[in-house]
């Protein structure tokens, strides 16, 4: 699997050697699972460049590359070598002063940026990528069920964020996908409202927003909840939430443009007299980090192929009242889409 994933990068860049050096990649292009290394591609070479303190590590998890502890040569030393006329790198990784080191290094090189080349690699999963996200949105969707008995006035956001947390790793996750977002009352008006210590109270909007890495793959999965009653305009405004949500999963799948999607969920909101407090894009990729193409927005001239996994995310988020965002992953299949989070939708009033 990882020497035809290095080839394929070869050959759809049109490079000599690629220098790859995020830890996502590195581990997608060779399976090493630490932070530090650099790994070179050359056709039919796949060189792996670490210290001491993972050398051990990276031969056991990178059995088809060659690993070099550094102190033996480093991987610069090796490239200039080999002196190949163009080498790929990540320009969304490697910063301005590493990159004038490396042209200095290699002068008769030149440099190609193949980040987009690797963005559409990764946005299509194989069975393996898919079971494993699978996991981590049953572990998610878990912890879901365990919180909710617990949302009770007078606890603190940031006391449901770390109940999250601890059962999703509890049950097997490496850890949560991204900051925990728990925003209650007028704070769930904020999309991105992480988990402070305000205490929850009657009549809050509950916003819980996570997921957590399984084997390095994420879930990302949204609920909003009520404590107490809901007013009329909260339930108006969650009802036009999963109603835009219907209706952008109503149309989703394969060849289906990814800004026709967010138009559908839009125009459900915008005919609510809402279109102007639904202002981030409908959904995302998930992947080896948490955030990857596609992205499901009116500016995106993706279309949706079967392998993805993308989030579908409308809110509404109120200064005055609050928020509401309902999101669950999908995977693009042959047919349409497999919904991978089974959280009930419905709104709980808790």
């Amino acid at each position: 699997m990882f020497i035809e994933r290095m080839e394929t990068l070869l050959q759809n860049t049109a490079v000599e050697a690629a220098y790859i050096t995020s830890p996502e990649n590195l581990r997608y292009y060779s399976g090493f699972t630490g932070e530090e290394a650099v790994l070179i591609i050359q056709k039919g070479t796949y060189m792996l460049f670490t210290d001491s303190r993972y050398v051990l590590q990276a031969t056991r998890e990178a059995t088809d590359c060659k690993v070099v502890d550094i102190v033996e040569t480093t991987a610069v030393t090796y490239l200039a070598k080999q002196a190949p006329g163009v080498i790929g790198f990540e320009e969304e990784h490697i910063n301005a002063k590493k990159y004038r080191a490396l042209c200095s290094a290699l002068p008769n090189s030149s440099w190609q940026g193949v980040d987009g080349t690797i963005i559409q690699q990764r946005s299509i999963k194989n069975e393996k990528e898919l079971e494993l996200t699978r996991k981590a949105a049953t572990l998610a969707d878990a912890a879901f069920a365990h919180v909710l008995p617990l949302i009770k006035p007078g606890i603190s956001e940031r006391d449901i964020a770390l109940e999250l947390d601890w059962h999703m790793r509890k049950n097997g996750a490496d850890g949560p996908s991204f900051p925990i977002i728990c925003a209650s009352g007028l704070r769930s008006a904020m999309p991105h409202g992480v988990a402070t210590d305000k205490k929850l109270a009657p009549g809050d909007l509950i916003t819980l927003d996570f997921g957590c890495f399984y084997q390095g793959y994420a879930s990302d999965m949204t609920r909003t909840v009520v404590l107490g009653k809901a007013t009329d305009e909260q339930k108006k405004i969650y009802n036009t939430v999963l109603k835009a949500q219907e209706a952008a999963l109503n149309m989703i799948g394969p060849n289906v443009a990814c800004k026709d999607a967010d138009a559908a969920a839009r125009g459900v909101i915008t005919n609510q007299g809402y279109g102007s407090n639904f202002g981030h894009s409908l959904g995302h990729g998930t992947g080896l980090v948490i955030h990857e193409q596609p992205v499901l927005s009116p500016r995106s001239d993706m279309v949706l192929a079967p392998g993805m996994t993308v989030t579908v995310e409308p809110g509404i988020y109120v200064e005055s009242l609050g928020g509401v965002r309902i999101e669950d992953l999908i995977i693009i299949t042959k047919n349409g889409y497999e919904n991978l989070t089974h959280s009930p939708k419905g709104l709980l009033e808790l």
